[in-house]
């Protein structure tokens, strides 16, 4: 009889080899595009682009517009050498990276190939997974709690396994630092971690500075720096959550963290314009925002015993209400998280700002008294906020508004509340039970 997981894997899609090498011209070639005529290829195949007279080394590219005989590409490699006398073969209609559990405690690229020095990856990895989605109807409901190890989020924000939720904030605000801090002392089986568009030395040190050897051996980080071109840093996020459904479907439950789920979107955008689509709103193609929503279901909760709680850092490149992929995020996700600058220049960190931040599963993972707290406390917190200004200039008169003096009395308590040492983490319980204490509410 076979078993469950021998059925599922039977399941996986396989590798689709071309049945005959077949040379076609390229036609022509721009900084990051190159078209070739009569290639027989499908939509996000990849092909191989070989300099005459092999000159220069052979260019690796994936499909991404298909018009007539005409196939568009966009090269995974700088484009010197090619000319309009390289010729283009087909290498695979489908692609697929190896994976296996010995990819734990490795740093990889888009395409599955080490970046960390440690060796070669073993040959028994298995080259046939290219993810499997889940139907909707069939995915188990959320039922437990996540200690992501932060106190705001425990206690305020709590999270569910298999939640999806967006880490929304400005430039120089503390989100690698937070993102960290989640990485290292979130209680999940495998940390799958894809760096996209980082520069090539801040993800040098968030690897080995803020990750650690420690929080590296569970974890498989996914790099794409910002100098590779935009199809790899697609990729990027595409090969992260291929290998969180991996170990998903092995009943493991993985934390998936995205930084950022933004160069993502420009990836998507640059891919987009070179293949002729319009610019809409901020210059975004249509397809980035059929693109996104895809992506992000991809994690959420297993058929099985498996989980995917998926994280995603968002850029605010403009004001809130005019940023699409900040604004498609919320729309999307399960829940966001905001950081203020406000608060980061006052040296709160993190600096979780309460006020817009919401975790839309809490109620279904929190008993009623702790629900009741996080509700008070973000409420006493917005309340305060809304006043601030006139707070401030000295313009309020104490006993106006009761609960507004409830809100300026423990504003400093809430604040510190807040406030956590980036190596001090702490549990769900203890954040549970100190909110209880700020708020003066009786703890259970």
């Amino acid at each position: 009889m076979m078993t469950k997981s021998a059925s599922t894997r039977d399941s996986w899609p396989r590798l689709v080899e071309p049945r005959e090498v077949r040379w076609s011209p390229v036609s022509a070639v721009t900084a990051n595009s190159i078209s070739s005529i009569g290639l027989n290829a499908s939509f996000g195949a990849l092909c191989k682009v070989i300099s005459p007279l092999g000159a220069h080394e052979d260019v690796i590219a994936e499909v991404i517009g298909l018009q007539g005989d005409c196939v568009t590409m966009m090269p995974l490699a700088q484009v010197s050498g090619v000319s309009t006398e390289s010729k283009v073969t087909l290498v695979n209609n489908e692609s697929s990276v190896h994976v296996s559990k010995s990819l734990l405690g490795r740093v990889i690229d888009p395409l599955g190939r080490p970046l960390d020095n440690a060796g070669k990856l073993p040959n028994s990895l298995n080259s046939g997974f290219a993810g499997r989605q889940i139907e909707p109807l069939k995915r188990n409901s959320v039922r437990e709690p996540l200690d992501v190890g932060v106190r705001a989020i425990n206690g305020v924000l709590t999270l569910a396994k298999g939640q999806r939720v967006g880490l929304i904030a400005g430039s120089g605000v503390g989100k690698s630092t937070l993102l960290g801090m989640m990485t290292r002392y979130t209680k999940a089986d495998v940390v799958i971690l894809a760096l996209v568009g980082e520069r090539g030395r801040e993800a040098s040190e968030f690897i080995n500075e803020v990750l650690g050897p420690e929080g590296l051996a569970n974890s498989v980080v996914v790099l794409a720096t910002s100098d590779t071109p935009a199809v790899v840093r697609k990729r990027g996020a595409d090969t992260a959550h291929l290998l969180a459904e991996f170990f998903r479907d092995q009943g493991k439950d993985v934390l998936l963290l995205c930084d950022s789920l933004t160069r993502v979107a420009q990836a998507h955008r640059e891919i987009g314009l070179a293949a002729g689509e319009p610019p809409t709103n901020k210059g975004y193609p249509p397809s980035v925002f059929s693109q996104l929503p895809k992506l992000v279901e991809r994690g959420g909760m297993g058929d099985a015993d498996g989980s995917i709680t998926a994280i995603y850092t968002v850029l605010a490149e403009f004001e809130l209400g005019n940023d699409p992929i900040v604004e498609l995020a919320r729309a999307t996700l399960d829940g966001q998280i905001m950081l203020s600058r406000d608060l980061a220049d006052a040296g709160v960190y993190p600096a979780i700002d309460l006020r817009g931040s919401i975790s839309r599963l809490a109620d279904k993972v929190v008993d009623d008294s702790h629900l009741e707290n996080a509700v008070e406390m973000r409420r006493l917190w917005s309340l305060y906020e809304e006043n601030k200004d006139l707070i401030m200039v000295g313009a309020y008169v104490s006993g106006v508004n009761k609960d507004l003096d409830r809100a300026i009395q423990l504003r400093a308590v809430l604040t510190d509340y807040i406030q956590q040492n980036q190596f001090e983490p702490c549990s769900l319980e203890n954040a549970e039970h100190e909110l209880a204490t700020v708020l003066g509410a009786r703890f259970e």
